[in-house]
């Protein structure tokens, strides 16, 4: 195999909200709009951000998480995704150098810029500073040398003169462009992030204009040229998948409701010979010929009383799982399969019920983080002992909590900090937890959900 010669860029920030991902949505469509195939990543356990890539790119964006999928998972899934692509465009999370501790790189964007050898733009918010500009710069780019900081985009700043100043301040690390104050349009938000890149969430002319800003306020070929500084990565780390015959299809979730998957999952699944077939709790009134479900996150509170009001798609699900077929669901998949959904306003809206308990939604973060995941029976997702890693956000729980004499399947081990706890619950042939899981790092979580699907008694 030939080595990923691909150019890449890693966009991070000095910290949360000061724009990278309106800068990096912007880069990826101004790229595209010269012509441009871009492969969009994302670092870290997001799954909001990589709607907008995917919405910029015209092509699915992946998270890149060290803590969760580990630096051959990185590698596999970069090398896989980017391999037809004429630059990779990798969003930071958080701050450059902020993950799963605060002591050292585990997690963080500067972790993953090294494992890919990949140079590093820096935003920072450009509002009210001059010459303090140069002092992030130093600040940043000596931290760490094995992170190769090759320049800054500055925000909010208050127009060309200003972009210049900056620029004459910052002179050992060059500012390749930024982008002004504007209001004219901004992605939607919700809780502590932003909404889902749906087209009824976000048309389409908001990408154009952020691509059109960057275009005209970046300086685009410095920044493919520093792309194009990204040394060859060894070809042991291009994974190419093998071709497996269909064993089994597996109806996927998907709609205004149910959106929230990890990539690398969903691909997984496919080469392992599971055919992917889509559906909408919403909008569909039975659920498709399939051997198997697979209830993602999401935003299922926005549409209780559609999903209520469903009446034959909620029997559907309700009657597949009493008949013995696998059923899979995370966060609001759980949320869904539950007796009701309580909205804030107080209103209980009648669900599956195949998990006692009505998933109650409260106006403050409930949890968040990540977290090791170890089974105590064998289940469609593998054997006792089974092991994987995962990530929690959420803003609802379960009131009354299930009773014991339903099954809680998990062993959960908080990453930062408190008490395991015993979650993951399991009726029959069904699995279900508030805990997102990256099966890179337990491939073979989602080769036993493939084989549980092609092989129950139908």
């Amino acid at each position: 195999m030939a080595p990923v010669t691909i150019p890449r860029i890693v966009v991070a920030a000095t910290g949360s909200g000061v724009g990278k991902t309106t800068l990096t949505v912007g880069l990826i469509a101004a790229l595209r709009a010269r012509g441009l195939k871009v492969a969009p990543f994302k670092c870290g356990p997001d799954y909001l951000d990589p709607t907008y890539h995917a919405r910029a790119a015209g092509r699915a964006s992946h998270n890149l998480d060290g803590w969760m999928m580990g630096r051959a998972g990185v590698h596999a899934t970069f090398a896989s995704a980017a391999r037809d692509a004429d630059v990779a465009v990798i969003e930071g999370m958080m701050g450059l150098y902020d993950g799963a501790t605060p002591i050292a790189d585990e997690g963080s964007t500067a972790e993953i810029a090294k494992w890919l050898d990949a140079p590093v733009l820096l935003v920072v918010d450009g509002a009210g500073i001059a010459r303090t500009i140069g002092a992030i710069a130093l600040g940043f780019g000596r931290f760490d040398p094995a992170v190769r900081l090759a320049g800054l985009l500055c925000n909010n700043v208050g127009g060309r003169g200003h972009l210049d100043l900056l620029r004459a301040a910052s002179r050992e690390f060059p500012i390749v462009g930024g982008l002004p104050r504007t209001s004219e349009a901004g992605f939607p938000e919700r809780h502590l992030g932003l909404l889902s890149a749906t087209e009824a969430a976000v048309p389409s002319s908001i990408f154009a204009m952020w691509g059109g800003l960057v275009a005209a306020w970046c300086d685009l070929d410095a920044i493919m040229q520093i792309a194009r500084t990204a040394p060859a990565l060894e070809s042991s780390l291009e994974e190419t998948p093998a071709i497996t015959p269909r064993r089994c299809r597996l109806g996927v979730a998907y709609d205004e409701s149910f959106h929230f998957y990890y990539e690398y999952n969903l691909r997984r699944l496919e080469a392992l010979g599971a055919e992917l077939v889509r559906f909408s709790p919403i909008h569909d009134q039975q659920l498709p010929a399939v051997d198997g479900l697979y209830f993602g996150g999401g935003y299922p509170e926005a549409a209780a009383s559609q999903l209520s009001a469903n009446d034959s798609m909620v029997r559907a699900v309700r009657n597949f799982a009493a008949a013995g077929g696998p059923l899979y669901a995370e966060c609001g998949g759980l949320m869904y399969l539950t007796e009701g959904i309580r909205t804030l306003d107080g209103t209980t809206h009648p669900l599956v019920g195949l998990i006692p308990g009505i998933a109650v939604m409260r106006d403050r973060l409930q949890a968040i983080g990540y977290a090791t995941i170890e089974t105590r029976a064998s289940s469609l997702l593998g054997a006792a002992g089974t092991t994987w890693r995962g990530h929690q956000f959420r803003y609802s729980l379960l009131d009354p909590a299930p009773p014991q004499m339903i099954e809680r399947l998990y062993r959960v081990s908080p990453r930062w900090g408190g008490e395991p706890f015993s979650e993951g619950f399991r009726r029959g042939n069904l699995v279900a937890s508030y805990v997102h899981s990256h099966w890179a790092s337990n491939p073979a979580v989602p080769e036993n959900f493939v084989r549980a699907c092609a092989t129950w008694p139908k």
